[in-house]
């Protein structure tokens, strides 16, 4: 890839799974004493965040650090975005600086792919408006795949669908792998139009609840209340909340997934989140994982007669030549 902007960019099912597959090889860099790689030394990546974000920034990063690549990391309320700087000219100064990756997230839809048009660098879509999320939906087919075949997986994607990024990268994810992906939530929190969409739909959770495999579950913003989207937040709760109760009613191997930051209490319950049923801190750390995967997909060099691609394989180590890389050296 030269940049990833949406789950259409990875090429359909076979882009991927070769892309699970390199995260596979990742994963197991992650999980050594010294979870570092010299895969892109030398390499500089900025995380260009103008909403606020936890997980996915600090994923990014970590990825980032651990393939031994350089980051910088901008900050709105500190920048010249205050001054009245416009995107434009933030980039143009960040590429001035000698830069080889932006990962950028944006409230405006399209504003990543814009970007691509201002700078020589990769870009990757770390969330744009209510567009796409890509990384996050690699990720959740990344742990789904650690517990079972994705393919007639029946998936209940639950919650605020218009307004979910996640909702519609993971909708082109999963059926791309063969699940059967269901949209559960209030018609106010339905897009007007999903046509072309390869889902079916639901307003009754408990309807759907006995027949799935997967409750995929979406924070619900609380602002949409003032909106009226839906009344208040216990009676969301009450109709198409992960309960206690509905928990106990799930078939024995139903897996609950969340893309966080969940509000416990409100589209999941407190003992819900916790329980063993829970893939949500598995998918935080399958994170870096993935994003380790898609840098070094869009940043690496391969050499004149190299036949690997300079991924470590199962056992960590890179499969090129000794004498044509640096070594891991330890260091941060």
């Amino acid at each position: 890839m030269r940049h990833l902007l949406s789950v259409d960019d990875l090429g359909g099912r076979a882009g991927i799974e070769r892309m699970l597959d390199l995260a596979d090889s990742f994963l197991a860099v992650t999980r050594r004493e010294i979870p570092k790689v010299p895969a892109l030394l030398g390499k500089v990546v900025v995380s260009l965040f103008y909403e606020e974000s936890t997980r996915t920034r600090l994923s990014f990063e970590t990825a980032a650090k651990r393939l031994s690549a350089d980051t910088m990391t901008f900050s709105v309320s500190t920048s010249s975005v205050k001054k009245g700087e416009s995107l434009l000219d933030t980039v143009q100064t960040i590429e001035a600086m000698g830069i080889d990756a932006i990962v950028v997230r944006h409230s405006a839809a399209g504003a990543p792919h814009r970007i691509t048009g201002w700078t020589r660098a990769a870009v990757v879509n770390a969330g744009d408006g209510r567009h796409e999320h890509p990384t996050q939906a690699l990720l959740d087919a990344f742990t789904l795949r650690q517990h079972r075949q994705i393919e007639g997986t029946r998936i209940a994607i639950v919650g605020d669908i218009v307004h979910s990024r996640v909702a519609r990268s993971n909708v082109k994810m999963f059926a791309a792998l063969g699940a059967d992906v269901t949209l559960v939530g209030p018609p106010t929190l339905m897009p007007e139009s999903l046509e072309g969409w390869p889902v079916g739909v639901s307003h009754d959770l408990d309807e759907v609840l006995g027949e799935v495999d997967i409750v995929y579950l979406l924070r619900i913003q609380q602002e949409r209340i003032a909106s009226g989207c839906f009344p208040s937040l216990r009676e969301y709760t009450a109709r198409w909340g992960l309960t206690a109760s509905r928990a106990a009613r799930l078939k024995p191997d139903v897996l609950v997934m969340h893309p966080g930051p969940m509000n416990r209490g409100v589209e999941i319950a407190f003992d819900v989140a916790g329980a063993g049923i829970s893939l949500v801190t598995q998918q935080v750390t399958n994170g870096v994982a993935v994003r380790m995967a898609v840098l070094f997909d869009i940043l690496q060099e391969p050499k004149d007669g190299e036949a690997g691609d300079g991924a470590p394989d199962e056992g960590g180590k890179q499969d090129r030549p000794e004498e044509d890389g640096p070594k891991e050296d330890g260091h941060d």
